[in-house]
């Protein structure tokens, strides 16, 4: 086992932490569970508190163009009051429930491309440091697995999936950003759209599921899109691939009757196998991590063809994190009182 020591405040000496979740990938909506493993410093230490912080890589657009940060998206205290003797060992185990909302990393077990990490903090002595970063893994919901297998089988492809800041209008979303899939048209749709955007809102009576279509150029304006949202429930059992391709008949359908002229926000109370059309500010279709999606019977399995893969992402998420400790958390340790 390796100790990642606390560094800054809590100084060379001070306790050190290792925070170990539990194998295979996580659910939204779902417990986490793993141990704090901590050892004491070179004297006694009052462990006020062990906080857990779910962080997450996250785009934004803004007038300058795009940029990446860290946006910090639930915290949780597990454990503290008590004192920690010089070079004790001690164990602290955890379970936290996901928000339902908690994008998903990975399909068949390969990696997407969006980052997610569980931050430890210990609170010592008044200072509080942040002392190890851990990749959060987190698999789809039945409901997501067989809205993205209909997908593959209508011979959908995956181009690339983010995390955008912002909020969907007219959705029930929580969290301040949403992710996106982007997908490659099936062929029977490629002389109609360029691209799909797929984004899925889970909370604990179903799933939103919010899909957009870009515009291609014309008299029209260049660059509108069309959104429909759809509402499905965790356990459904439908023909999926008939309902999924409906689905996309609308949105284009949609997408052509309103073209540049579209009536946004209109807000459907029960959203029950229906649509809605919503605008939301902040549209990206963003570099994605240049993979691309053979569909097939399985679904969307996903291929690297270039660009950063997986493991590249998965490397990278410590330095990327950590060296942001020093500016992402403006108004975040507030949440903890």
């Amino acid at each position: 086992m390796v100790f990642k020591r606390l560094l800054g405040s809590l100084g060379v000496g001070g306790p050190t932490v290792d925070t170990v979740l539990a194998p295979g990938a996580a659910r939204p909506g779902a417990v986490l569970s793993g141990e704090v493993r901590l050892r004491g410093g070179t004297a006694d230490f009052d462990i006020e508190h062990i906080t857990l912080e779910l962080v997450a890589r996250v785009e934004a657009e803004h007038a300058e163009g795009e940029s990446e940060g860290v946006v910090a998206f639930d915290r949780f205290v597990v454990g503290g009051g008590f004192r920690l003797a010089e070079g004790e060992e001690r164990a602290v185990p955890f379970g936290v429930t996901l928000p339902w909302e908690t994008p998903v990393t990975e399909l068949y077990g390969q990696g997407l491309g969006v980052v997610l990490g569980v931050r430890t903090e210990l609170s010592v002595a008044g200072a509080r440091d942040k002392g190890d970063l851990d990749q959060l893994t987190v698999a789809p919901l039945p409901a997501q697995e067989a809205v993205l297998e209909a997908l593959g089988q209508l011979g959908f492809g995956f181009r690339s999936a983010d995390l955008e800041y912002g909020r969907i209008g007219g959705t029930g979303q929580q969290l301040p950003f949403y992710q996106e899939i982007e997908l490659i048209p099936a062929p029977q749709y490629a002389h109609q759209v360029n691209e799909i955007e797929l984004t899925f809102l889970a909370h604990p009576g179903g799933l939103e599921i919010v899909l957009e279509a870009d515009k291609r150029g014309g008299f029209l304006s260049e660059g509108q899109d069309a959104l429909t949202r759809f509402t499905v429930g965790h356990h459904d059992v439908r023909d999926w691939s008939a309902e999924v391709d409906g689905w996309i008949r609308q949105l284009i359908d949609h997408r052509a009757a309103y073209g540049a002229h579209a009536s946004y926000g209109h807000h459907d109370p029960h959203g029950h196998h229906g649509h809605e059309e919503h605008h939301h500010d902040g549209h990206r279709s963003g570099p994605g991590i240049g993979t691309a999606v053979a569909a097939g019977a399985a679904g969307l399995a996903v291929g690297v063809v270039g660009g950063m893969v997986a493991a590249e992402v998965v490397d990278e998420i410590g330095d990327f994190f950590e060296g942001d400790d020093e500016g992402d958390d403006e108004g975040g340790e507030e949440s903890e009182e």
